[in-house]
C-alpha cells in the first residue's frame, strides 16, 4: 500500500523539448517490484489534455527500461470499458496535476473514487504530482478556483492528513497552509518542496525523498513546521 506524493516535477526536460521520467518517477516504478510494470496515466484535473496524454507516451518511447504505458481518460467518455479493472489490471497509476477540485468531481462521477480505495488496498503504487499530490489526502491548499489560494477538504482520505504541494516555489503556499493548519481549517499534514516526493507505506509517511540538493519536506502542525529528514535519490 504505496503513494508516493510528489510536490512538483517528477518527469524532467529533455534537450529537445521533450520529457523524461526522472529519479522520483523511477522510484515509483521501483516500489512495484516489476521488471517490465504496468503503469497508467490520469490526467482528469487538465481535462484529459490530448497534449499532456501524447507526452506521456512519448516520454516512455525512448526511456531504456521496459515499461506497459497506458492511460485512463473519462472525457468525452472513459477510454476503456471498465475504470476499475483497468486500474486494478496496473502495477503503478500516475495522476498529473492541474484542478484537482474538477478532478475529485469526475472522479466520483465515474466511481473512480471507490476504485482508487480497491486499488490501493490491492498493493497498486500510486503516485502524482501537485493535485496529483493533494487527491490522496485529506484536503490542502489549491488554485481550483481562482488565482488565490483556497483551502480545500475533498480529498479522498487514504491519507487523513493535509497536504501542501510547491511549499517552495509558490511563495504564498507556505504562509497560507501553515495559517490554515493553526487556525484549524486544515487537519496537520505534510508540505513538499519541487522535487520531493512523501512516500507513504498504509497511512504512516515512511520517508521523504527528493531528486535535487536542499529540497525538503515539511511537517506542518497547529504550533508550526518541522523539517522532514529527506533521503536524495541516487
Amino acid at each position: 500500500m504505496d503513494i508516493l506524493a510528489i510536490g512538483g516535477g517528477g518527469f524532467q526536460p529533455t534537450e529537445r523539448y521533450g520529457a523524461r521520467p526522472g529519479p522520483l518517477v523511477e522510484h515509483a516504478l521501483a516500489l512495484t517490484g516489476k521488471d517490465e510494470p504496468k503503469v497508467t496515466a490520469l490526467y482528469t484535473a487538465t481535462g484529459d489534455d490530448v497534449a499532456r496524454i501524447a507526452q506521456w507516451y512519448a516520454c516512455w518511447a525512448s526511456y531504456d527500461k521496459p515499461v506497459r504505458a497506458s492511460h485512463v481518460a473519462v472525457l468525452p467518455m472513459p477510454n476503456v470499458d471498465d475504470l476499475r479493472k483497468h486500474l486494478l489490471g496496473q502495477d503503478a497509476v500516475y495522476v498529473g496535476g492541474g484542478s484537482v477540485a474538477g478532478l475529485m468531481v469526475l472522479w466520483r462521477l465515474h466511481g473512480l473514487d471507490a476504485a482508487f480505495r480497491e486499488a490501493w488496498e490491492a498493493g497498486v503504487v500510486l503516485f502524482g504530482v501537485s493535485a496529483g499530490s493533494l487527491c490522496w489526502h485529506s484536503g490542502g491548499t489549491t488554485d481550483s478556483f481562482g488565482p488565490e489560494l483556497r483551502p480545500w477538504t475533498d480529498g479522498l482520505a487514504l491519507i487523513e492528513g493535509s497536504n501542501c504541494p510547491h511549499y517552495d516555489s509558490e511563495e504564498r503556499r507556505r504562509p497560507l497552509y501553515q495559517r490554515l493548519v493553526r487556525e484549524g481549517a486544515l487537519a496537520p499534514g505534510f508540505a513538499a518542496d519541487d522535487g520531493v516526493g512523501l512516500h507513504y507505506v498504509g497511512t504512516e509517511l515512511h520517508e521523504a525523498v527528493s531528486d535535487r540538493e536542499g529540497a525538503s519536506a515539511w511537517r506542518v502542525e497547529t504550533t508550526g513546521e518541522t523539517k522532514v529528514p529527506t533521503r536524495l535519490l541516487g
